[in-house]
Formats: C-alpha cells, sequence, structure tokens
C-alpha cells in the first residue's frame, strides 16, 4: 500500500476500495468494478446507475444508505435477493466485506466472519458521501445536520454509534411515557428513564463537541480555498451544555425535570441533544436564511470536504470520498480546486460527460450504460 507524508505523523495510507461486486442490486445484474486508489470516474448518461454503484460502496462502509429507508429497496425488481462485495484495505491490510440483503433480513461478513450489529463494520472502510441532495444540511432542519454528525462520528467511535442506538430507544420509550394519561404514573416513572437517558446522551454530547472543534477549523479553511478566499464560513454550534461527561449528565438531569410539566403537556422530550443544532454562517449572515444557492452548495461541500480531514487526523487515513453528480452544480474554477484537493486520496466521481469535467486530471474511466460497464 502506498504511503505518503502527512502533517500531523508523519505517515498515512491510503484506504480503498480494489474491487467492487453486484449482483441484483437496485439495476444490476451482475457486475464487478476495479478501482484505482486515486479518481475513478463513473459516467454515462442518466439513470443508468452510476449513482447505484457508489452507494453500494457507500453501504458496505456504513451499513445503511442515505438514499432509502427500508434495505430491501435496495434489491433489483423482480429478484428476492441482492450480494455486495468489497475487496479493500485499509492500514492494516486487506478487508473483505460482504452484505446479502432480501426482504426480510441481511448478512454482512467481514473478512468471513458474520457481524451481529452495525457497529462492528463501521470503521473496516470509512467513506464521506457528497450530492447535490446534501444541500440539506444548509437548507433544511436541524435534523439534517444532526444527521451528518451522526454518520461521520459513528465511522470513527464505535461507542458513539453504541451510546446513540440507546439514547434513541430510552427517548423512544420516555415520549411514549409521556403520553400516558395517568399523570401520577408519569411522575413516578420519568426519573427512572432519565437517569439512563442522561448517562447516553452526555457521551453523544460529548463527541459531538469534540467532532464540531475539529470540524470548524477544517470548514472555514476549505472554504476559503473553493472561494479564494472572498467569504467566510463559521459554524457555531448550540453551546447547552459544558464540563465532561459527568457534568453534562447532571445538567440535562436538571433540565429534564424542570420541563416536566411541558413534556407532558406536549407529550414528548422538549431538551437532550435530539434537539441539537449547528448555526451556518458566511460572512457573518445566516447561510440557510440569506444565502444564494451557489453560497450554499459551496459551504455544503466545505463541511464535506472539512470531515475528510477529520477522518485523516483521526485514523491516519483519508477515506473513499465518494462525489455524486457534484460537477454540474459547480462553476470552473470550483471545479478545478476540487479536482485538485482531492489529489491523493480514493475518490469515486459519477457524471455524465467525463471529459466535460475531468480537464486532463489522471483517472480511472468507467462507462455505465444500463446497469453494466461498457467496455
Amino acid at each position: 500500500m502506498r504511503g505518503k507524508e502527512s502533517d500531523f505523523d508523519g505517515f498515512f495510507t491510503i484506504m480503498q476500495i480494489k474491487k467492487l461486486f453486484l449482483q441484483n442490486f437496485r439495476n444490476y445484474e451482475s457486475e464487478n468494478f476495479e478501482f484505482s486508489e486515486g479518481l475513478n470516474v463513473l459516467f454515462g448518461k442518466n439513470a443508468q446507475g452510476k449513482t447505484n454503484c457508489a452507494e453500494a460502496v457507500f453501504y458496505l462502509c456504513t451499513g445503511t444508505s442515505l438514499r432509502i429507508r427500508h434495505d430491501k429497496q435496495l434489491v433489483k425488481i423482480g429478484e428476492q435477493s441482492a450480494k455486495i462485495t468489497a475487496e479493500a484495505e485499509n492500514r492494516y491490510g486487506k478487508v473483505l466485506i460482504e452484505a446479502e440483503i432480501s426482504e426480510n433480513k441481511r448478512e454482512i461478513r467481514v473478512n468471513g466472519g458474520k457481524i451481529s450489529k452495525n457497529a462492528d463494520l463501521l470503521g473496516h472502510i470509512n467513506s464521506v458521501f457528497f450530492s447535490p441532495g446534501e444541500l440539506r444540511l444548509i437548507q433544511d432542519g436541524p435534523d439534517e445536520r444532526r444527521r451528518f454528525m451522526n454518520v461521520s462520528i459513528s465511522q470513527n467511535s464505535a461507542p458513539y454509534y453504541t451510546a446513540l442506538l440507546r439514547y434513541n430507544k430510552i427517548l423512544d420509550q420516555r415520549n411514549a411515557l409521556l403520553k400516558n394519561p395517568d399523570y401520577t404514573l408519569v411522575l413516578d416513572t420519568l426519573p427512572v428513564w432519565d437517569e439512563q437517558l442522561c448517562k447516553y446522551a452526555a457521551t453523544v454530547v460529548k463527541k459531538r463537541v469534540e467532532f464540531l472543534d475539529k470540524l470548524a477549523p477544517y470548514a472555514k479553511e476549505m472554504h476559503a480555498y473553493l472561494t479564494d478566499n472572498a467569504e467566510e464560513l463559521v459554524l457555531r454550534p448550540e453551546r447547552k451544555y459544558e464540563g465532561e461527561e459527568g457534568e453534562i449528565a447532571q445538567t440535562l438531569a436538571r433540565r429534564l425535570a424542570n420541563n416536566y410539566e411541558k413534556d407532558m403537556r406536549l407529550g414528548f422530550t422538549t431538551v437532550g441533544p435530539h434537539r441539537d443544532d449547528i448555526d451556518v454562517l458566511i460572512n457573518g449572515i445566516d447561510a440557510k436564511s440569506y444565502a444564494s444557492q451557489g453560497q450554499q452548495r459551496t459551504a455544503a461541500l466545505s463541511l464535506k470536504l472539512a470531515e475528510v480531514q477529520i477522518f485523516k487526523e483521526i485514523s491516519g487515513e483519508y477515506p473513499v470520498l465518494i462525489l455524486d453528480d457534484v460537477m454540474s452544480e459547480l462553476d470552473l474554477p470550483r471545479r478545478k480546486k476540487l479536482l485538485q484537493r482531492v489529489h491523493g486520496m480514493q475518490t469515486l466521481l459519477t457524471c455524465t460527460h467525463a471529459e466535460r469535467v475531468l480537464y486532463g486530471a489522471d483517472c480511472r474511466k468507467i462507462r455505465i450504460e444500463n446497469g453494466k460497464i461498457k467496455r
């Protein structure tokens, strides 16, 4: 595996997908892909399967898809099951990841061993995914920004992923309790749920604070690079909790207790990390309300490129970067800057016309037509 000098520890490796096999996945009947460790360009007309290939890579990295809610939607229409396999490399050596998906279940194996929970998949191959849909990061509500944090942090922290799952499960149970018409029962039972809720919330909050402390300066730097210093991007997370996990848990416990009456009246929990948000400012102005769509797109891309840098800092390896139809949304100078920035990491880039966006960049071109590689 190729090594290079790095700014933080003197050495890093390139995490990469070397081969990908798809069977009855989306519009693919059966296809094998081979990727280079640098830039890979999947090109062809719209609705041919370029994004489906990129989605398969992200699925094997994270166990989830950013496009669908139920795994069965990944199976080719008319088929009973789908299979995805990736031969990859990370700093520890070769990794084989296999996923079999049917209507009622899925099975994922890492190096031949079946994994029982998604947490055991995370971290083998990290991935950052960007598409025009990521404008939701800036344009939509807090849910999208929390989703961004959850997907990114979970790939680098199994304790965060586990704490988040348990927090959400307890939160659902607490919300169900709040709808109970027996107020005495609710008041007697809430402290029991709150003790557990605060324990896991503290881990979630602390990890998010650490993540955002890294993300903000990287995002500012990336945005300045893409805009030739014409704009300044500032991330301003809500700071509702301070201190270590024990102090965070105590603060949240007090706030939950102070909101019992309000929560019972509304029927849901009104405080906690499930309500967190991040303000995104461009030149001091709220990007969601006042930035142009072009500015919002550049801000969202800056966040994703900043995420790449965090993976590199934490693990010593660049993640696999997936850029789905991003070039058509950028002007010429920013396209060239983006290609310069991704040099040295494995990138899967989808587009309709390769020659219009590459500008002589060294890459492997793969033409996709109707779910097949056009050789």
